[in-house]
């Protein structure tokens, strides 16, 4: 039951997300939004929505160690599979489709766009680590939380205002438009939103609940499963619209869904975490965040050379192995024997 549960938790995300983004791509063509400002902002922050409500539902749910872990997890795991997976998807899609692209396997997006949502991820979710290793109080944490939300504001206003050519081509007709209307009404608009959001908060909170009783079952801490089960469930799949998109010749969408939802990633959720958790990151968590940054920074210097070949697809597929393994041997090793007493 645990299981079928997991999976029906899955599938309320999953299809929330899929409903909440058709709505959000009707809402950026309603509002006469550039193809940039749809990439980096609403395409990504509607694929990172269900993986960022994890934490929030783990941390109202209380303060314990076992949500902590949860929401500590989750914040941690989506930046560290966008870093990985995610960019090795990116290169794959294009030497995939090379024979069907008109740029080949060259990556052809807007460079200033691109790296711009680069150098944010690496600058603010590498301080996130750095904070998360010292340790520190209290009142610093929710201060430099503020400067994190603060930034991510910031970051909506340049993008909206360089949000490059609006896109010509029509979204998939909104799903409870069933008079096709062109564009279909606010009301229609607005009703899909609240439901499609209403599936991802329920089945966040039920992936909060069975997670925990799978980890127990498993003897897999609730960390370890966070990190890798929760952005695996809910942020890769979401991630498949940039196969499509590179494969379509779109890679300025494409990679502005994953760069724009690493931005997102990197900022909102992790100042609700260090707001609302005493943001101590363990080992296993301090290797996901690090690892997320050098994947992160490998994309970063391939996209100034407009190419994510083969050799950096298997670095990439290879970080986020690697990681796997290291977590599931750290998780089984025995704990170290307490200090002698005097």
């Amino acid at each position: 039951m645990t299981i079928l549960l997991l999976a029906l938790s899955f599938v309320l995300i999953v299809v929330g997300a899929f409903f909440f983004t058709n709505s959000v791509e009707w809402a950026g063509r309603r509002l006469n939004l550039g193809q940039g400002a749809i990439g980096s902002l609403l395409a990504a922050v509607a694929t990172a929505l269900p993986e960022s409500v994890i934490p929030v539902i783990a941390i109202l749910q209380g303060s314990d160690p076992p949500q902590q872990a949860i929401a500590i997890g989750a914040i941690i795991g989506a930046p560290f599979l966008l870093g990985t997976l995610a960019m090795a998807l990116v290169g794959l899609s294009a030497t995939i489709f090379a024979k069907r692209r008109e740029q080949g396997r060259e990556i052809q997006s807007q460079m200033r766009t691109g790296q711009r949502d680069f150098a944010f991820f690496l600058a603010f979710f590498g301080v996130a680590i750095l904070i998360g290793g010292l340790g520190l109080g209290t009142v610093v944490r929710i201060a430099i939380a503020i400067v994190f939300a603060l930034a991510y504001c910031a970051y909506v206003v340049v993008t909206v205002r360089r949000g490059g050519e609006v896109e010509e081509e029509e979204p998939s007709p909104l799903f409870f438009d069933s008079t096709r209307e062109d564009p279909p009404n606010a009301f229609q608009l607005i009703l899909q939103l609240v439901l499609s959001i209403a599936a991802i908060v329920g089945g966040a909170e039920l992936f909060v609940h069975e997670v925990e009783a799978v980890a127990t079952g498993l003897g897999v801490p609730l960390l370890v499963l966070a990190l890798v089960l929760a952005p695996l469930a809910t942020e890769l799949p979401e991630k498949a619209n940039s196969f499509i998109w590179v494969r379509d010749g779109k890679d300025s969408l494409a990679l502005g869904n994953i760069t724009g939802a690493m931005v997102f990633q990197s900022s909102l959720p992790v100042a609700f975490g260090m707001a609302f958790t005493p943001w101590v990151l363990e080992p296993t968590a301090l290797v996901a965040g690090i690892v997320g940054l050098v994947g992160g920074a490998l994309a970063w210097w391939r996209l100034r050379r407009r190419s994510f070949g083969g050799v950096y697809q298997l670095i990439w597929l290879g970080l986020f192995a690697g990681f796997v393994v290291y977590a599931l041997v750290a998780s089984s090793a025995p704990p170290a024997p307490p200090p002698p007493p005097g």
